[in-house]
């Protein structure tokens, strides 16, 4: 297909409205009833709490400023993080970190003292308090659910969602202090995630892995967890300015390169991805599909892939467009996704309106305007 300026920028104008004002599902009451067995947590819906769905959102307002070097959502972000300071912050994990690479990056300008002050102590609290596995991998500690400052420790565990959730973080405030130490520990934590989530026989990415069981749960290829990999290692890697070290770069762009090849092969011809990437029967997810979207496009942008890639994000574009209601809620968004074991757990996940459903589209869409000029 080819790509609509007009279009994008007409659906990428609503997607943004409908974020600043998301709140929970018509039909939460009967959500709550099913519970998290279907993904169901009430964190999770909105805009408002502090944690990683929020803070995925902030990161899509965050970068679209960027793209079009402009201050439009400042005073939102200011007040939501002034708002959240206020009432008082949940528990110190993986997730809840998701905030701060906003925060992180939005005090470049507003020179905060207190912002300022939170993100360099939240990044020594991930060095030095951060429950680790073995091997010191990033122990992918979550909020417990309904109790904002309990946690769950999923001892021994490291999923895929800590590289966007935690280690870019992390990255950007030890390139920014000259951290060498901060940036160390983030090449270790890739480096990890590689070796332990990384399948060399499909060239797709596990959910987990527990050191307890020394194995990769049910082996399931989830989208989203595949589309955190896609995406977020090349704003890792964009965040080194050429000065990572060249064979350990190497390793991570050869990683995604073989990753994207295996998407590639196993998109719907809607042109998005299953929530099982390699099971057709599972449902089509929009949230996995728009990063995956964003990390091809960034991709080609970036001469990390070729041209031969375009024709796949196009499609995708496409189908992402059609995903996209008249008020800009984004559709076909599935819910918080602990590790199951088996692919009947992840087609049992609930689809809602969630904030990184908006923000992930945001994402893809605004790589797409580029692409499209």
């Amino acid at each position: 297909m080819k790509l609509n300026e007009q279009e994008i920028n007409a659906k990428l104008d609503l997607v943004i409205d409908r974020l600043l004002h998301l709140d929970g599902p018509a039909n939460e009451a009967e959500l709550k009833k099913e519970g998290e067995k279907v993904g169901y947590f009430k964190r999770d819906f909105g805009i408002r709490e502090w944690d990683w769905p929020q803070g995925v959102g902030l990161y899509g307002l965050l970068r679209v400023m960027q793209a079009q070097n402009s201050t439009k959502y400042v005073e939102f972000l200011k007040n939501w993080y002034d708002t959240n300071l206020k009432e008082g912050l949940p528990s110190r994990n993986i997730n809840t970190t998701t905030p701060l690479l906003t925060l992180a990056q939005l005090n470049e300008t507003l020179h905060n003292k207190k912002y300022e002050e939170l993100c360099l102590d939240w990044a020594d609290w991930l060095m030095n308090c951060l429950p680790r596995t073995r091997e010191g991998g990033f122990q992918h500690v979550t909020s417990a659910n309904g109790d904002r400052k309990g946690v769950r420790l999923n001892e021994n565990e490291m999923w895929i969602d800590t590289i966007f959730m935690a280690v870019l973080f992390l990255n950007w405030m030890g390139q920014r202090y000259e951290r060498q130490d901060w940036i160390d520990e983030g090449i270790h934590q890739i480096l990890m995630h590689i070796k332990y989530l990384y399948s060399t026989r499909t060239g797709l990415f596990y959910h987990g892995w527990t050191f307890n069981g020394n194995n990769n749960f049910g082996g399931i290829f989830w989208c989203r967890g595949n589309s955190w990999f896609t995406l977020g290692i090349l704003d890792y890697l964009e965040m080194f300015h050429n000065t990572l070290n060249a064979g350990v770069k190497q390793i991570i762009v050869d990683t995604y390169r073989a990753q994207v090849h295996a998407l590639k092969q196993l998109q719907a011809p809607s042109g998005l991805w299953h929530t099982v990437l390699d099971d057709p029967s599972s449902y089509e997810e929009v949230s996995g599909s728009a990063a995956i979207t964003a990390g091809i496009l960034k991709g080609i942008r970036m001469g990390i892939l070729d041209d031969g890639c375009c024709r796949s994000a196009e499609r995708a574009i496409g189908g992402i467009l059609a995903n996209i209601d008249k008020d800009g809620t984004v559709l076909n968004v599935s819910g918080g996704t602990g590790i199951g074991m088996n692919r009947e757990f992840y087609k049992g996940i609930l689809k809602a309106p969630m904030a990184y459903g908006q923000s992930l589209t945001i994402l893809a869409l605004a790589e797409a305007l580029r692409h499209s000029r």
